[in-house]
């Protein structure tokens, strides 16, 4: 009897990935993912079940990678990382991380598909800013930080806006500037 052919969840999720950074959300099917991956429908099946909990794998997947980036930011676990720290952190991980931007943009793209991956993509972004304590002008820049962050890359990578890698640059270098000292303190501890 012949050993079951083990399938790569990762290289599965990157092909489904790239099948919503070429063709957008309504080109990501079980099929195209099998076909992409070089595996049957059922293989894609036995891994994630529907497309739904495809979908869901990805965004997993992203938020672990985004969790490894904060770390390296900030040089300590997320749980022992500032409210503060956090959204500065934030700022600096959309500028830099193309990857982790791409990734972001195949599941918004994909929010017109799944109300639970709206409602999860909701939760991630609440808990980002629900306990910054406003009540500093430190904190208040953060928040307008994060904010701008998330319009740039929204207006970047849904293609409503035509900006170079230098123009990007621009963006968040103005965004450090607005976070202040406190933004350096976090670039320094990165190096």
């Amino acid at each position: 009897m012949s050993k079951p052919r083990s399938i790569d969840r990762d290289r599965v999720l990157d092909m489904a990935e790239d099948i919503v950074t070429e063709g957008g959300a309504t080109a990501l099917t079980i099929g195209a993912v099998a076909q992409a991956a070089g595996i049957s429908k059922g293989g894609v099946q036995s891994c994630f079940g529907t497309k739904s909990g495809l979908v869901h794998a990805m965004a997993e997947r992203w938020a672990a990678n985004y969790d490894e980036c904060l770390e390296q930011v900030t040089g300590r676990p997320v749980e022992q990382t500032s409210d503060l720290e956090k959204v500065q952190a934030h700022v600096r991980i959309t500028a830099a991380e193309e990857r982790l931007n791409v990734r972001a943009a195949c599941h918004l793209a994909m929010l017109m598909e799944s109300d639970d991956l709206r409602e999860w993509i909701r939760r991630w972004h609440a808990a980002r800013l629900e306990n910054l304590q406003t009540n500093s002008d430190e904190a208040r820049a953060a928040r307008i930080a994060y904010l701008a962050a998330e319009g740039a890359f929204l207006l970047r990578y849904f293609g409503l806006l035509q900006m170079d890698d230098s123009q990007w640059q621009s963006i968040f270098e103005d965004l450090d500037a607005l976070l202040g000292p406190a933004s350096g303190r976090v670039a320094q501890e990165r190096k």
